[in-house]
């Protein structure tokens, strides 16, 4: 029942950041008067969709992200020619739909040979109905039926590249930008969960027990006050607590502890941990704390964001330096990371998720082609320019780029792969 828990606290991290940041998008989008397409969460085939006023809102199978589509941010095709059959369905003297196929089994429509038609500025069309001119106005949220699919029609001004270019920046730059917001919360969220540090503090208490640990075969319990380790009275000193822990390993420890007003003696012998140096005993020790204000929830939340934010950059450096595939971790190796801090308990796996929301919100302003830092790089080239670059141009480099990170998450998904096969 626990791993199951676990597991659905895991998708439901991934969920929570991946869709506040494509809502940005998407709300922002809307407010400029683009159409929204398509929201998704995921990309390939579609697990379960719905449709709710002008967006299809899907959810699909690989979770790697996922994306609003605005009408026109790639370019929009027009399927229908001049000297085409098609029939449309007219309601109050206005074509509601436009039928592309099928045309002898469609009902209560108008069938004709396509003289004029504008979809984008006049939103008219004109038939030729058995030797008969027709011309009739295409209502602005007319849908386009065929091959089973139907699409609304986007009229020039519903489509991203008809907006200013602070509209589409903002439109653009509000993913990332709710990924800083929830990181905030988040953070501030976590402060009000685990309290901040009492002011002069005269003691150190155990926050996190490790099971199979000597300290939990001990008995040692979460909120025991350390008052002595082998005599030597530990006061607030966490630092020289860890360094006695540290130097005494496979050596029997006398600790004295209380707990509530009780004071009792414990024998404890740390032992050494694979791949770290000293002894452990399994505790996590830290100074006493208190519920923090609001005004310290925003300033420690505002603090958490900045050191989270230089330790992000700091590893962008290294990676740059140094790259390695080894040193990169797709979504496997990020569930699986995940899951190990959601066994610590909701506190850790709030903190977790505001670093991973803020690395998200990050990591796509990066100028890198296909995601959202690029794409505000093209408008930034559009605001100097004075106009838009080639939108094919612009376009391809997306594609290029898209095409590039997606075959790196697949080789970084096998190097996890094959990490967790070989322990």
């Amino acid at each position: 029942m626990e791993t199951i828990q676990i597991v659905l606290m895991t998708v439901l991290m991934f969920f929570v950041i991946v869709t506040v940041h494509e809502w940005g998008h998407y709300y922002f989008a809307k407010r400029a008067g683009i159409l929204v397409r398509e929201f998704a969460i995921g990309f390939g085939p579609k697990l379960f969709s719905y449709k709710r006023n002008e967006t299809r809102f899907t959810l699909r199978l690989l979770p790697f992200g996922g994306f609003a589509r605005m009408a026109g941010e790639d370019p929009e095709v027009n399927e229908i020619e001049t000297g085409q059959t098609i029939a449309v369905r007219v309601t109050d003297g206005v074509v509601k739909t436009i039928y592309l196929d099928q045309l002898d089994n469609r009902k209560n429509v108008v069938r004709g040979e396509v003289l004029d038609i504008d979809l984008e500025q006049a939103l008219t069309v004109k038939l030729d109905v058995d030797g008969e001119d027709q011309q009739y106005t295409v209502h602005p949220q007319a849908m386009m039926v065929t091959k089973g699919q139907s699409i609304q029609i986007a009229p020039k001004d519903r489509q991203y590249g008809s907006k200013t270019v602070g509209q589409r920046a903002m439109a653009i730059f509000a993913g990332p930008l709710m990924n800083f917001i929830l990181a905030f919360i988040l953070f501030g969220l976590h402060i009000q969960m685990v309290g901040i540090q009492v002011d002069n503090p005269t003691y150190v208490q155990i926050s996190e027990i490790t099971a199979g640990m000597p300290a939990a075969e001990a008995d040692l319990h979460k909120g025991d006050i350390i008052e002595s380790v082998n005599g030597v009275a530990i006061g607030a000193n966490v630092e020289n607590m860890i360094k006695l822990i540290a130097d005494s390993q496979d050596k029997p420890m006398k600790w004295t502890v209380r707990r509530d007003d009780k004071t009792f003696d414990l024998t404890i012998t740390p032992r050494a941990m694979e791949g770290q140096k000293g002894g452990k005993v399994g505790i996590v020790p830290e100074l006493p704390k208190r519920q923090a204000g609001v005004g310290e929830t925003f300033k420690f939340a505002g603090q958490s964001m900045v050191r989270t934010t230089d330790i992000i950059f700091q590893g962008f450096s290294q990676l740059i330096q140094r790259f390695s595939i080894n040193d990169l971790g797709g979504p496997v190796r990020t569930f699986e990371v995940t899951g190990q801090i959601a066994k610590q308990g909701i506190e850790q796996l709030t903190y977790w998720t505001a670093i991973m929301s803020l690395y998200l919100g990050i990591f796509n302003l990066l100028p890198i082609p296909a995601l959202d830092g690029s794409r505000l790089v093209f408008l930034g080239v559009e605001a100097v320019r004075g106009r838009p670059v080639d939108p094919s141009r612009e376009g391809m480099v997306h594609f290029v780029g898209f095409a590039m990170l997606f075959l790196l998450m697949i080789a970084v998904t096998y190097n996890d792969i094959l990490r967790l096969i070989n322990g």
